[in-house]
């Protein structure tokens, strides 16, 4: 099989008489199923994220003058509008594929205060990336949205906590209006990930991201992220990082981010 179907299938581009052959092959070779499955999950997470960027109006200031106008000479630095638009981004997509942080308004929020990320916290400025983007690729799940159900809720911990090192308690955020789902294991840049989804009557949900590996980092208070319309509160306790992504009001997700920390703190 040639790499250039295995795409096409990725894309979703594939022409039907090749489908099946196709997926009988990657049904005979669970690695790459998992290859192009990752490849399809991030394909998705960058549209979540980036699609308002794409469809987002070209400022005037960018469009060639119209014929016989007179204009200005350029100044040294710029490139044709729609170059430096595709420059643009390029960039940012590149950046957001390895590990930069791009586009992201980070700064200080809730308890504990903060003035926004500290110079020299790479891995900490990624967390509320990653999460989002493991939000928006899981949220719009229908069938398969996680892993172990909460009707298995006993068995999703003890696994989770044994994959993490630590006991974790999912919080119970019922008194604002959300029932947990499950939840599902992740890979993360510094180990395991555990993500746990809630959701609400209306069928908003909301993710918990507990991220272990923190070690390089000091306890910090909440902070606060906005990609697109995923917000994201988030902390390091230790060596875990706690993030909470929905795609709500920084208001109700400042109280619910709250009731967590609350629920999180140590007996």
């Amino acid at each position: 099989m040639n790499e250039a179907e295995l795409q096409a299938w990725v894309d979703g581009r594939l022409p039907p008489d090749r489908l099946a052959a196709v997926e009988r092959y990657l049904a005979d070779h669970p690695a790459e199923a998992a290859r192009l499955r990752a490849y399809r999950e991030q394909n998705a997470a960058l549209h979540a994220l980036f699609d308002d960027v794409l469809d987002t109006r070209v400022p005037e200031a960018l469009h060639p003058p119209h014929p016989g106008a007179p204009s200005a000479p350029p100044p040294a630095w710029s490139i044709p509008g729609w170059r430096r638009m595709a420059a643009m981004l390029a960039v940012a997509v590149g950046a957001a594929v390895i590990g930069g942080a791009a586009g992201w308004t980070l700064r200080g929020a809730g308890p504990g205060g903060g003035a926004g990320l500290a110079a020299g916290s790479p891995a900490l400025a990624a967390l509320p990336r990653q999460a989002a983007i493991a939000h928006a690729v899981y949220t719009p799940e229908v069938k398969h949205p996680v892993e172990v159900g909460a009707d298995q809720q006993q068995h999703l911990v003890a696994w989770l906590s044994k994959r993490l090192g630590r006991q974790l308690r999912p919080p119970q955020l019922v008194q604002q209006g959300y029932e947990l789902v499950g939840g599902r294991l992740l890979p993360g840049d510094t180990g395991p990930v555990a993500q746990f989804m809630y959701a609400d009557a209306s069928g908003q949900r909301l993710t918990l991201y507990v991220s272990s590996g923190q070690k390089q980092n000091r306890d910090t208070g909440f902070r606060f992220a906005q990609e697109g319309n995923v917000g994201v509160f988030y902390w390091i306790d230790g060596s875990f990082g706690y993030a909470l992504s929905a795609a709500v009001g920084k208001k109700e997700l400042s109280q619910i981010a709250n009731a967590v920390y609350e629920q999180l703190l140590p007996n």
